[in-house]
Order: C-alpha cells, then sequence, then structure tokens
C-alpha cells in the first residue's frame, strides 16, 4: 500500500515493509529522535534523516519510496535489493514523474505510449521478462533493483547501492549447514511480525514447506492461534494431471501430509477453467503489458479469494534461484544453449512477428546482447571450480532475470488486490551467502536444492524433503485449452483486431490449427506451454486494445 508522511522540510511517499524497523527505531531513539506512531513510514523517513542516502545499506525489506527535500528541491528515490516492489519513471520537460504502475504515468499529460524496436524485442524476444530498467514502452524506464536516484536541478542521477559479491566460501559443511539455517530462520521470523491477518501458501514443495515449517513453530512458540495455511488447485485437476519432465507430480498428497503433521487451519481454493480465461485481461492490467497468461491470472484470483480472510502471506518463492532448483540448472541442452534457459524458443518467437515488422527487428541480435550484456557482469573467482563458475553464471541470470519476472507476478497480482506477499527466501542476507557456496555443496547428492534438502531433513517429513521439485501448479484441465483457442479463434476472426497489424496471422492460425501442440516443450519457464501461448496471444490483443500504443519502427 502507498503511504505519505511528512517531517520538517522531508515528505515521502512509500510502498512496501522495512522488517528492521525495530533496530532502526532504537537507533533513531538514542540519537535524539522521537515518534509519533509505531509505522515504519516514519521510521524510514527519519533513518534517511540521520544516514542520507546511505539509507539504503541499513534496510532489510520490500520497499520503493521517494522523498522530497523541499530546502534542498531535491528528490531522492529508491528500490530494494532484489526489486519485489515496483518504482517507474519518465522525465518529461525537465520534470520527473514517478509511480509504482506504468498506467499512472499515462495519466500525465503529454507522456505518450509508444513502442519502438526495443519495445517489440522486449515484448516478443524477452517477454514476459523484461530487461531490468527498461520496459516495453519507449522512454518508460524503472529505478533497478539494488538502486537509488537523485533528481535536482542537475538532472537524474543514478547509483548501485548493492550487488552480489563474489567471495571464497571457507566455512566447513557443518557451518553452513547451521548459517543458513540461522538465515533463514532470521528472515522468516522478521517476516511474520505484522498487525494484520497472516498466512502462508503451502503447495507441499520444499520451499512453502520450510516456511510453513518456522511460521507454524513461531505460532506455537508465541502462544498464537494455529498458523493457516493457503494452497490453490483446479477443478478436476487430479483427475487430468499430465506427469512431465518439469511438473512431475500434483500438490495434495504433500499439502494433506504437511497439514497433518503441523496442526495448521489449511483452505483449499479451488479455481473453475473459465475464470482462469475470464482473468486474463486483469491479469494483463495488472502487470500493463502481456504476462504469464493464466500462471498469473490464476494467482490474482487465489490473492483475490485469500484476501477474503487474510492481508498477508509468507511465500516460498525464490527458493528455486537462490539454492539452484530449476532443470536448466541441471539440463545439458538448456547449459549449452547460449541464451536464456528458460527462454530458448528464440526462431519460434521471431516468427510469431508480422513479416514486415520481423524484417526490422531481429529478435536473436537483441536478445543475444541482452544474455551477453549479463554475463559480463558476473564475478568469477579464481578459486572457483568449473562447476562452480558455470553455475555462478546460471544463477546470475535466473537471479537477475527469471526471478524478477516471478517477483514482478507476486507483487502485481497480490497487490491488484490490496493483498501483500512476503518473500523469506529472497532476503539479501541470504542470497549473498548462498551466492558463494561451491556448487558442489549446494547441488549436495546432485539434487536440485541438495543442501536445503539437506538441512531439512531433520524437522521435514521424509517425503517432502525427497519430493522432485514441482513448480506452481497450473489447470491440466483440457477445457481450458478449449476456452482459449476459442477466445483467440474469435479475434484472428476479427479483421480489426490489432494483433493482426503486430503478429503474423498465419502462424497464429497454424498454431490454431494443432491445439497448441506446435508448444508441447515450455516457451518460458517451466509452465508456459502450447494453450498459455494462445492465453499469451489473446492478452497481446487486449493489451494492445486497452493501451493503444503507436508503434515507432
Amino acid at each position: 500500500m502507498i503511504e505519505k508522511y511528512s517531517y520538517g522540510e522531508y515528505v515521502i511517499v512509500y510502498n512496501g515493509q522495512i522488517y528492521n524497523t525495530s533496530e532502526l527505531k532504537d537507533t533513531l531513539l538514542e540519537n535524539g529522535f522521537s515518534f509519533n506512531g509505531h509505522c515504519d513510514t516514519e521510521v524510514l523517513l527519519k533513518s534517511y534523516i540521520y544516514y542520507g542516502n546511505d539509507v539504503v545499506n541499513h534496510l532489510n525489506g520490500i520497499f520503493a519510496f521517494a522523498i522530497w527535500n523541499s530546502r534542498k528541491k531535491e528528490l531522492f528515490l529508491a528500490r530494494d535489493h532484489f526489486g519485489v516492489k515496483p518504482l517507474f519513471y519518465t522525465i518529461k520537460n525537465g520534470s520527473l514523474i514517478f509511480a509504482s504502475e506504468i498506467k499512472a504515468l499515462f495519466e500525465y499529460p503529454g507522456i505518450e505510449k509508444i513502442i519502438d524496436n526495443q519495445g517489440i524485442s522486449e515484448l516478443f524476444g524477452i517477454g514476459p521478462a523484461h530487461t531490468p530498467g527498461t520496459t516495453i514502452f519507449k522512454n518508460i524506464y524503472e529505478i533497478k533493483p539494488a538502486h537509488y536516484a537523485i533528481f535536482n536541478n542537475y538532472g537524474l542521477h543514478i547509483k548501485r547501492y548493492w550487488k552480489l559479491k563474489s567471495e571464497k566460501h571457507t566455512d566447513s559443511f557443518g557451518t553452513t549447514c547451521d548459517k543458513v539455517k540461522y538465515l533463514l530462520n532470521d528472515a522468516i521470523t522478521r517476516q511474520l511480525v505484522s498487525d494484520v491477518p497472516l498466512c502462508t501458501f503451502l503447495s507441499g514443495g520444499l520451499d512453502s514447506s520450510i516456511i510453513t515449517k518456522f511460521a507454524s513453530d513461531y505460532c506455537k512458540d508465541n502462544g498464537l492461534p494455529p498458523l493457516d495455511t493457503y494452497s490453490i488447485d483446479y477443478v478436476d485437476n487430479d483427475k487430468n494431471f499430465v506427469k512431465s519432465d518439469f511438473q512431475p507430480n500434483s500438490d495434495n498428497y504433500y499439502i494433506n501430509l504437511m497439514n497433518r503433521d503441523l496442526h495448521t487451519n489449511h483452505h483449499s481454493i479451488v479455481i473453475d477453467t473459465p475464470e482462469l480465461a475470464e482473468y486474463l485481461e486483469d491479469a494483463m492490467i495488472a502487470r500493463d503489458m502481456p504476462g504469464m497468461a493464466d500462471i498469473d491470472s490464476s494467482l490474482l484470483l487465489f490473492c483475490k479469494n485469500v484476501k477474503k480472510e487474510m492481508t498477508v502471506s509468507l511465500t516460498g518463492e525464490c527458493a528455486d534461484e537462490i539454492f539452484g532448483g530449476y532443470p536448466w540448472f541441471f539440463r545439458e541442452d538448456a547449459l549449452n544453449s547460449g541464451t536464456f534457459p528458460w527462454s530458448i524458443a528464440i526462431d519460434e518467437r521471431q516468427k510469431l512477428l508480422n513479416p514486415d515488422i520481423g524484417s526490422k527487428v531481429n529478435l536473436k541480435n537483441y536478445i543475444d546482447y541482452r544474455y551477453n550484456e549479463s554475463l559480463a557482469d558476473v564475478e568469477i573467482l579464481d578459486s572457483d571450480s568449473a562447476d562452480t563458475a558455470e553455475k555462478r553464471k546460471i544463477s546470475h541470470l535466473t537471479l537477475n532475470w527469471f526471478m524478477q519476472t516471478l517477483l514482478d507476478r507476486s507483487d502485481r497480482m497480490a497487490m491488484y488486490n490490496g493483498f501483500e506477499l512476503r518473500v523469506p527466501f529472497c532476503d539479501y542476507r541470504l542470497a549473498q551467502y548462498v551466492w558463494n557456496i561451491p556448487w558442489e555443496i549446494k547441488a549436495l547428492n546432485g539434487r536440485e536444492k541438495g543442501l536445503l534438502r539437506y538441512i531439512c531433513k531433520d524437522f521435514l517429513p521424509d517425503e517432502i524433503v525427497d519430493r522432485k521439485k514441482s513448480p506452481y501448479p497450473k489447470t491440466h484441465n483440457p477445457t481450458y485449452l478449449a476456452k482459449v483457442k476459442e477466445m483467440l479463434s474469435g479475434i484472428m476472426k476479427d479483421n480489426n483486431a490489432p494483433i493482426n497489424n503486430l503478429l503474423n496471422r498465419e502462424y497464429i492460425l497454424d498454431i490454431l490449427n494443432t491445439d497448441g501442440k506446435a508448444f508441447t516443450r515450455p516457451w518460458f519457464g517451466q509452465l508456459m506451454t502450447g494453450p498459455q501461448l494462445m492465453a499469451y496471444l489473446c492478452q497481446v490483443n487486449m493489451w494492445l486494445e486497452k493501451y493503444q500504443p503507436k508503434i515507432e519502427l
């Protein structure tokens, strides 16, 4: 939620949650500050007054904020370490306009919705991810994660305040396990502090089970009522589930196992296929761009239902990025792809473009540029083994691109419903420590998240610890494919549909004729196959109709 607070010559607007508020407040009290209440907004502003620009190095939390100094006529903007909270801006006639949503910027007179060559490349080459610092719209930018900016009469000055630092790991195996467990417990415990109803999302996977275990123990130790947990499922999903490399098993058995073990107060939210399709437009509006199709709309609906009873939830998001849990950390075809390993269908992406536009926009060249630019930022140590060096590169890409996409998804879909998601695995201290653990230890016993599994074997059921990674659940109901095929077919029958001016109509018709079987392996991430591509194309048309961008090539 956006909050505003003023003090003397300073005014702050702020979105987020600071998890070390009490420590900051103690320091400020010792240095002569007083407080009118208990909100972290007041603590954040007075921390800035005390620390100045260095305040960002004293914050543990998720945040995007701007502070105006009326005496100096200077604006300070900052964004959290991994960019959980959004912060967009543009400069118009010498003025800086900023907001937490792109759509808000377009309310300012004279700011145009323009898509140029780079925007097309972002949307269809990188999307639904995006290059940090950019958007699909010309002259609309974001403050990058772990950056702050100062805007004054001398212009806009941006500085990076934090990055993962490569250092030789010298701790013993036992010490490594102890430190990871301590950092996990501390991150989760800090994020359980809330003055509104709080729960956890529980899928029965390793990551959400860890969060739920620590949260449940916290409730018991502090005399609180049993923890509320929530899971998502889809009508007839068990009946239609099909095992794949990327989704090897369904969740229900493991959710019930954890509930019996922890005695939580569990709630299952069941989404029906028509809702997933109906909320594709809402999900697109929440992102201000086409996104992860029903992977987005399902989370939006999930948060919408949970919000009826809760206000905040902790999730297991980001564990796979931090601890090396994705298939592409292990698959040779992905490791040797020479591109972003979650998005290797480059030829198919190019083919989606209208031939006239495709002749002016070379997606592969753009993707290669962004890929190599990102890899150049990786710091490899002479002491790194060949495996660790290789996995540093793939980890860097995953943390800065794929994780950012999922964090965007989580925040946008939740906040669209006035709901807050917290991500303890994304604690920057935990990420920094795990970054330097050698791959041979991180992937202990050759398993994805092998170290994390080993650490949890003493407090989680064996079946949870040994369960093969399974991503966020999607619908397997064939009626969803039928529904999005019907939606896309209706769009293609409309000669005035704006998608026909941007994309390759004949290729889309071919995709429709194969029932999406042209994309049986994911074209993005682990879940987005044929049905999700059709839904994505529907979102593209919805976006073109609603935002009506001007195409400049």
